[in-house]
């Protein structure tokens, strides 16, 4: 696109300011601000900015969007931030002048982005999952650690109320220890067959091998097949269902039994073929036991798509809970929620509906029993104030790096159905299955290596 079309278009946007909330009406200024640039501009970037920005602590100085026409709304409620269309130059030509970045891209270039910004001395706050590949997390894990940077991944409901409460329930043995678990999501992010054959011009303003990155090039495709919408669909760009939700709903389980690695991962469900991840996974988890759990190890499982925890486990929050089972229409509906988590305990059972309240069965032994009294938090702004020196981010790449390097398990394991794969976590390896290993890190195309990773 060229200049002067572009600013005819930035002309024509509204003007309205983006939905900031009311933290920025009632803030006092502040005597230093958060200088900070914004790796995407629409979609999932878009909202990230905007919650950063309801805090006054933070200026938004800079943007990198590779597709121009997806700008207008940002440049027309932040006038005066500068505009680049490659990150890199962003990078380089605002090193002074910012203190940190958000990277809420496709999840290819997370790492890339990240581990750039974080060698430049910058605190990242990165879109879940923090990485495409296990060992680009471990690597962005260990540089932030090291170098002492402020990070957080976009794990928002990890701060609120409901999934605090949720761990804590489990923490004060409310359900007794943990025998096994069972999280799933009815989210499609699969696909099959090759790529059209068809390739449609590039539109104007939309940098098809900027947007690429790191991987193997290859011609663009309209239609939307993979910018902007449905990349999470395609192997090289996207991590499937279980990266997208894995990352949310794996949370809680993760931090209320204390997980780190586990010792083992198999899928039951079907593989990917050579361009998509498959829908309707079953992949099976088993992690070393905690003082949360009961024995030596811990069992969990993921579901996606149509697939959904067996019967018998259904029937622990549902057997004696008729609403449960009420839809909005007034209608009975079989099953549990469409994405949450099961946790069957020595004492009872949780069903946690995802970003949703806890629920204690049988109802009738803990209809009495007390939620626990929180305080709310904003994932957004505890981010900020630990940048500035105020505090601890929530979900930092010590406790969101392990949580997503499990959650990947799964998608090497989904390319290996019926075979239990053995986990060295210290090495990166799988001892069992060499095949494997070629899964856990991936060449980046020539010209695209970063530093670090």
């Amino acid at each position: 696109m060229k200049r002067r079309q572009f600013l005819k278009t930035l002309a024509a946007a509204s003007v309205t300011a983006p939905l900031l909330g009311n933290r920025l009406l009632a803030a006092q200024p502040a005597e230093r601000v958060l200088r900070h640039a914004s790796f995407g501009a629409a979609g999932m970037a878009w909202i990230d900015v905007q919650n950063l920005m309801g805090s006054p602590l933070v200026k938004l100085v800079a943007v990198a969007e590779v597709d121009l026409n997806r700008i207008t709304e940002m440049k027309a409620a932040f006038p005066d931030v500068r505009v680049y269309q490659d990150w890199r130059e962003l990078l380089r030509r605002e090193d002074k002048n910012i203190d940190s970045v958000n990277v809420s891209t496709p999840d290819h270039m997370h790492a890339p982005m990240a581990m750039a910004a974080m060698r430049s001395g910058k605190h990242v706050y990165v879109q879940k999952p923090l990485a495409h590949d296990i060992r680009e997390v471990r690597r962005l894990t260990q540089y932030a650690r090291r170098h002492g940077l402020v990070t957080q991944m976009g794990i928002q409901v990890h701060s609120e109320i409901v999934y605090r409460q949720a761990v804590q329930l489990v923490h004060e043995g409310a359900i007794g220890r943990i025998r096994e678990v069972h999280v799933w999501s009815n989210k499609e992010w699969g696909d099959a067959g090759a790529p059209p054959e068809w390739s449609g011009p590039v539109p104007d303003g939309f940098d098809w091998d900027l947007w690429q990155g790191v991987c193997a090039a290859r011609p663009f495709i309209g239609a939307k097949y993979y910018h902007p919408e449905i990349w999470r669909k395609r192997l090289d760009f996207g991590t499937g269902t279980f990266g997208d939700m894995g990352c949310h709903i794996f949370d809680p389980v993760f931090e209320a039994l204390a997980l780190g690695a586990p010792l083992s991962v198999r899928s039951e469900g079907p593989a990917p073929d050579a361009w998509n991840w498959a829908n309707h996974a079953r992949i099976h988890y088993v992690f070393p036991g905690t003082r949360f759990t009961d024995g030596d190890t811990v069992p969990v499982s993921w579901y996606d798509g149509t697939q959904r925890p067996p019967e018998e486990i259904q029937a622990l929050v549902l057997a004696d809970d008729p609403n449960q089972r009420v839809s909005d229409d007034g209608k009975r509906s079989a099953g549990v929620p469409e994405q949450g988590s099961i946790l069957v305990g020595t004492e009872g059972t949780m069903l946690l509906p995802h970003a949703t309240t806890a629920r204690l069965f049988p109802l009738e032994k803990f209809k009495d029993h007390p939620m626990p009294k929180l305080e709310p938090r904003n994932h957004w702004d505890q981010w900020v104030e630990a940048c500035l020196g105020r505090g601890k981010s929530s979900a930092g790449f010590d406790y969101s790096g392990p949580l997503t390097e499990a959650v990947l398990l799964g998608s090497v394991a989904v390319r290996f159905p019926g075979t239990t794969l053995e986990w060295n976590a210290r090495k990166l390896k799988f001892p069992n299955t060499p095949a494997a290993n070629a899964y856990v890190r991936r060449a980046y195309r020539k010209g695209w290596k970063v530093r670090g990773l």
